[in-house]
């Protein structure tokens, strides 16, 4: 269940990674919020990870 569980976090994380890159016109506009969402996102899970929770 523990490997289950990383690898979906795995491929959550990559495609937020995908979704926050500026590259359809319609989010030109976005501005930092998306990367900063997801930089908080990653910084809980590299905690989680560090503190053995994950």
């Amino acid at each position: 269940m523990n490997g289950m569980l990383k690898t979906i976090i795995l491929i959550l994380i990559i495609l937020l990674l995908l979704g926050s890159l500026p590259a359809w016109p319609y989010s030109a506009g976005w501005g930092y919020y998306p990367s900063g969402g997801l930089g908080l996102v990653l910084v809980i899970l590299v905690i989680l990870l560090v503190a053995g929770k994950l």
